[in-house]
Formats: C-alpha cells, sequence, structure tokens
C-alpha cells in the first residue's frame, strides 16, 4: 500500500500521530527540545483534547531571527516545518487532522530532500509543488528517492502501519520511530551547521 493510500485510510489517532511524528522528527529545524511534544503524544494515547498543550508549544516555538540566510535549502526547510506547525488543528477530528497529515507528509519528504547532500538541485519555492521523486515516492515509487528522503517515507509507512495494526498500543513504538528520525535530522543539521561555518564556506 502506499503512503497517499495509507493517508487515506487512517482513522483520526492514526493521521494526527502521522503528522505528530513528522513535526517531532523535523523539531531540530525549530530549536525545539527533545521533549517538547511529549504531551502531545500523552493526549492521542488517552484520547483527550490537545488545544491546550499545542497552544504551549507554539508560545515555546514563537518565531525568532533566522539563523540561516533567507533563501538557502536550510531556511526553506525551517520555513516548512514551521508550517507544519502552524496549521496543526485545535480541534483533532477526522476531517481536520487529514489534510493536515498529508500536507506534513509531503512537507517532511521536501525538508529531508532539502538537506540530503545526495540529492540534487536547490530548494522550491516557497509554497511550489514537491519535487517529482517526492510525489513518486508517496505515490509508491521509491526507486529514484534520496537516502535520507527513502528512510523518511519508510518511517512514515511505519508509523501508519503501527496505528492502523494496534490502535493506540502502536503510539510508543510510533514515537520510537519518530525519535530515531529526529536524531538523524539532527546529526544532518548539525553537520551543515559546521560546515557552512568552515573558513571558505
Amino acid at each position: 500500500m502506499s503512503l497517499v493510500e495509507q493517508i487515506a485510510q487512517a482513522d483520526e489517532r492514526g493521521l494526527a500521530a502521522s503528522g505528530l511524528a513528522c513535526l517531532d522528527r523535523c523539531l531540530p529545524l525549530l530549536g525545539g527540545d527533545d521533549e517538547l511534544l511529549r504531551p502531545l503524544w500523552a493526549r492521542l494515547a488517552d484520547g483527550s483534547d490537545w488545544a491546550g498543550d499545542l497552544s504551549r508549544v507554539h508560545e515555546t516555538l514563537a518565531p525568532s531571527a533566522p539563523s540561516v540566510p533567507s533563501g538557502s535549502s536550510d531556511d526553506e526547510a525551517a520555513r516548512l516545518a514551521r508550517r507544519m506547525l502552524e496549521s496543526a488543528p485545535a480541534e483533532r477530528t477526522a476531517d481536520a487532522v487529514r489534510p493536515w497529515a498529508d500536507a506534513c507528509s509531503v512537507a517532511s519528504l521536501r525538508i529531508h530532500r532539502l538537506l540530503d547532500p545526495a540529492a540534487d538541485g536547490g530548494p522550491v519555492p516557497d509554497g511550489g509543488p514537491a519535487p517529482a521523486d517526492v510525489d513518486a515516492g508517496r505515490a509508491g515509487d521509491t526507486a529514484d528517492l534520496p537516502p535520507l528522503v527513502a528512510a523518511e517515507l519508510r518511517r512514515q509507512a511505519a508509523v501508519l502501519e503501527l496505528l492502523a495494526g494496534h490502535g493506540a498500543h502502536g503510539l510508543r513504538r510510533a514515537l520510537e520511530v519518530s525519535v530515531e528520525g529526529r536524531r538523524v535530522l539532527r546529526a544532518v543539521v548539525s553537520r551543515r551547521a559546521r560546515s557552512a561555518a568552515e573558513p571558505g564556506a
């Protein structure tokens, strides 16, 4: 089953977990603490409202002065991550979270493509269409995906599979998958920052 099909068939909890996991993995781009989204995961587990916790996350991650040049791949990646957060629905219904989960899936894959050293090309204009390989990967054709993007696609699929197969009991493993991906992205971001700081970079 393709990722697009998985999202189309997921229930409210699976969709919310999918979007939240994408955001969680991209926290290094927003300067967020690794534990910042844990309360939102807890709300998914017990089925309670997450509006208050979401508001606190917004306050904690209030926009600050950009730390990377405007128009750079890193700048575009950070904008995509912030859009994921800003578009998160306070009311967690299937109708509200399905488009958010789908948008988060695309945004996270675009972020990983922007930061993947094996990917070609520069940033896609803000709000522009996703690269063709990202769309193809979501539709099931993973042949030409750069390594970082392919790994992110697998993580997105794993989260949806865990929630579809185990419901609330799959959340713990879904969080573990997300934490693993966040560590990978944090390492990539740190490496790019070190490279940019080197003389002559």
